[in-house]
Parts: structure tokens; C-alpha cells; sequence
């Protein structure tokens, strides 16, 4: 027992060291003022060159072996748009430097405004394969799932190599993250936001982005987007990380990721699972 527990505490300190040494030689650049102006006002923004090209080679490396482990599962609507490895960052410790970076917290933080920090919701590869293994992404709302009380929450989604716009980059509906929380889709085959809300075809959609490896999106939770299926012979691969304010409190709405977890009702999220990102 004294044995496994010291191998246990070994392995955690080495675990430890190999992410500070990783988060070293991460280059994240900061967010610019005109980024975080366009993000408030449309809801969404492109990032080119957010992570360093050269350093992006090792993270789609990385990815490729972790998402070649993953359940092929194609039960849900989600499962058929696109195949995941979540939390990625709570094993891999170089995914964990990038979702740790402080770069990253601090842009979060200077993004949703108002907010003095942010913590880590959920991190994830997403693969989208080609030749029908994945079809498009339904429009929909980050938030509506998630057991928040407020929705200053967004999603940094970085292109792990280069994403043309018919490989399935993704698509925003312009200035929707200002009309509230508009309900769940990914329920039901053809019920996307579009099908719901009609009228949101009245807003302007993103154009089509060709990202580089290392450019990113981020969108806001209430932003609706989705992404045209993969046209492209390679499959689509991308990180993404999603932040929440710090000082959100928890409602109790049953969610798999918080269910079990011991959360108080009307307390924040202090919770290993939910860590506070440096930002300074």
C-alpha cells in the first residue's frame, strides 16, 4: 500500500515537472486591443498565429496518437458531426501547459470583461474526418447545457494544422451572443438554432475562414455557430479549451461533467476539475 502510494506521488511530481518545463517553451501570444473590441462586439474573432506554428507540429503529433485511442462511437448527433478525447489537459501534459497558459487566462479574463479571472470548463480534441466519417455541425449554444449561473463563458478553439474553410473551420452567427440563451439543439436530427429561430437568418454569418496551423477562433458561449462538413482528403484536427468566470456559482442543473462531484448549490466551482488559470 505505502509502496503504490509513494509511486502515486512519484508519478504526480513528475508529472508536475514535465508540465513546467512544456509550459516554457509554449509561445501564446497576448490578445490584441482590436481582437478583444471585435469579440465584444460580434460575438466571436479570429486569432491568427495565436500559438506558435513551430510549437503546433508536437501538439498535432500529440493529438494524433490520442485521438487514434478514442470510442468511435456515432450514437448521438454529436458523435455523427465530429469524434472528441475530452479533458484532454487533465493527462497530457502538454496540452495542460497550453490550457494553463497565462497568456490564455489572461485573454479569456480581458475577453467575457467584467471578470477579474477565469477557470478551465472542459478541454478536448475534436477530429473531423473526411469522406462522410463526419457530417456538418448543427448550428447551436454552448451554454444552454451548462450548469452556470451566469454565461461569461468562451471557447478557444485552435487549428492543430492547416483547416481550410471546406475542411470545416467554423461559422458564427454575428451579434447572437446578444439575444440571450435561445435553448438546446443537437437534441433531434434537423432541430439546429436556424430551425428553431428562423429569424436568425437575419444576422450575418461569419465568412468562411482558411486558418493556418496555430490561428484560432474563439466564440462566445451564447455565440451560435457550427461548421460545414469536411470536403478536404485529410481529416480536420483542432484543441479546444473552454473558460468560465471564476466567480461563477453553481445552479445544480444535472450535467454529466459536474454530476457526483459534491458541488454546492450557490457556491463557485472550487473543484479540482475546475481550476483557476494564472493570468498574470
Amino acid at each position: 500500500m505505502a509502496a503504490a502510494a509513494g509511486k502515486h506521488q512519484w508519478t504526480k511530481r513528475l508529472f508536475e515537472w514535465h508540465t513546467r518545463l512544456m509550459a516554457d517553451s509554449i509561445r501564446v501570444r497576448d490578445v490584441t486591443d482590436d481582437e478583444a473590441a471585435f469579440f465584444t462586439e460580434h460575438g466571436w474573432a479570429h486569432l491568427p498565429r495565436l500559438v506558435d506554428p513551430a510549437h503546433v507540429t508536437l501538439l498535432e503529433d500529440r493529438a494524433k496518437e490520442h485521438l487514434a485511442e478514442r470510442t468511435r462511437s456515432r450514437r448521438t448527433l454529436v458523435d455523427q458531426a465530429f469524434g472528441q478525447s475530452r479533458d484532454i489537459a487533465d493527462g497530457d501534459p502538454l496540452f495542460h501547459a497550453l490550457a494553463h497558459s497565462p497568456a490564455l487566462g489572461r485573454g479569456a479574463t480581458r475577453l467575457l470583461r467584467g471578470v477579474t479571472g477565469v477557470r478551465i470548463q472542459v478541454t478536448n480534441l475534436l477530429i473531423k474526418e473526411p469522406g462522410g466519417g463526419h457530417g456538418a455541425t448543427e448550428f447551436h449554444q454552448d451554454f444552454p447545457w451548462m450548469p452556470m449561473d451566469r454565461s461569461a463563458m468562451l471557447t478557444v478553439w485552435l487549428a492543430l494544422g492547416d483547416v481550410p474553410a471546406d475542411m470545416g473551420s467554423l461559422r458564427f452567427y454575428t451579434g447572437s451572443h446578444r439575444q440571450g440563451i435561445l435553448g438546446r439543439s443537437f437534441t433531434r436530427a434537423g432541430d439546429d438554432q436556424l430551425s428553431q429561430h428562423p429569424w436568425l437568418g437575419d444576422l450575418e454569418v461569419s465568412p468562411p475562414l482558411d486558418l493556418a496551423a496555430g490561428d484560432a477562433t474563439v466564440h462566445h458561449a451564447l455565440t451560435v455557430h457550427g461548421a460545414p462538413a469536411n470536403r478536404r482528403d485529410a481529416a480536420r484536427l483542432s484543441f479546444t479549451a473552454t473558460y468560465f468566470d471564476a466567480d461563477a456559482l453553481y445552479t445544480g442543473t444535472p450535467y454529466g461533467q459536474t454530476d457526483g462531484l459534491g458541488l454546492v448549490v450557490n457556491r463557485p466551482f472550487d473543484h479540482p476539475r475546475f481550476p483557476v488559470v494564472p493570468h498574470a
